[in-house]
């Protein structure tokens, strides 16, 4: 698979044009998965596994890549599915979230392909694996899902929302209390913790699933007369979500002479380097890794230092 995986710079083109690539892989079966290959770091074969003691269950062991130990993740039993048998011609998807580095053991890597956005669609209620995805899409009539790996590794590593007393403590935080901020993710696990540690600061929230959504929830509020600078303190938005990516909903709301001044930061796990560029290239206020409770009342206090 050497080589599948494009530079930074060429994936950079595709931000703020609400575009994306995905890494098609299957797992114990014939259906088709993705992940978004900004997450992927590289695909290979099977390095040599350790086992390691007291493991979680969906942990197959570890691998030591360059220097660095890997968890190696069965990615089909950790969405309810059939266990992937490893062995030494079995295929590795190392992936970055939210700073940290782990491998996905699949059953075999399809191909990257480039796709719009807007042909990512949230999956249907009746959806078997709902739990597991965050959305669909249709890759030559083929129904392909994308796994909410945030969701996965949330299982395996549960996440803390708990602010730590010296920053609840902060004179200045006692101002964000009652105020609004609109968050933005198609991650279930992403907006429990937003609204777990927002929660704390006494924050109210509004809520939308996708980009395209908080553009229309935006534009109703601006149609029906609200000043937004008066009614919400910022945005916490995902970069990656079915139909409307947060690039792009950035590039709207600067766009619209009535939303145009809003705060807006862009809450990702996607890896710092690539998105300091491009919080500049869309013009976000600040951005911010996902899952550090003190980094984002950290990002709130900066804001109300700004009003």
């Amino acid at each position: 698979m050497a080589g599948i995986l494009d530079t930074v710079d060429q994936r950079t083109q595709l931000v703020g044009e609400n575009r994306l690539e995905i890494l098609m892989f299957r797992l114990v079966g014939r259906q088709l998965f993705a992940i978004n290959v900004f997450k992927v770091q590289e695909v290979l074969q099977l390095p040599k596994l350790t086992l390691m003691p007291q493991r979680h269950a969906f942990v197959c062991g570890v691998v030591n890549l360059r220097g660095q130990t890997l968890p190696v993740i069965d990615l089909s039993q950790a969405i309810g599915m059939r266990p992937i048998q490893a062995g030494p011609g079995s295929t590795i998807i190392v992936t970055e979230y939210n700073r940290s580095v782990q491998a996905f053991l699949v059953g075999g890597v399809d191909r990257i392909i480039n796709m719009n956005w807007e042909a990512i669609m949230p999956p249907p209620s009746s959806a078997g694996r709902q739990h597991y995805l965050t959305a669909i899409t249709k890759v030559e009539d083929q129904l392909v899902e994308v796994i909410d790996v945030e969701k996965v590794l949330a299982e395996i590593v549960p996440y803390n929302a708990k602010v730590s007393r010296e920053k609840l403590d902060d004179s200045l935080l006692q101002q964000a209390r009652g105020r609004e901020v609109l968050l933005v993710d198609d991650s279930t696990v992403a907006l429990a913790q937003l609204r777990d540690t927002l929660s704390q600061l006494g924050m109210k929230m509004h809520v939308a699933t996708d980009g395209l959504k908080a553009l229309r929830m935006l534009k109703g509020w601006a149609d029906a007369g609200e000043d937004l600078q008066e009614k919400l303190l910022m945005i916490f938005t995902d970069a990656e979500m079915p139909e409307m990516d947060g690039y792009r909903l950035t590039t709207e709301i600067r766009q619209d002479p009535r939303l145009a001044k809003l705060y807006v930061v862009l809450h990702t796990s996607l890896s710092g380097s690539f998105n300091e560029s491009m919080v500049r290239k869309v013009g976000c206020d600040d951005f911010l890794s996902k899952f550090q409770p003190d980094r984002l009342v950290d990002v709130v206090r900066q804001r109300l230092e700004r009003l």
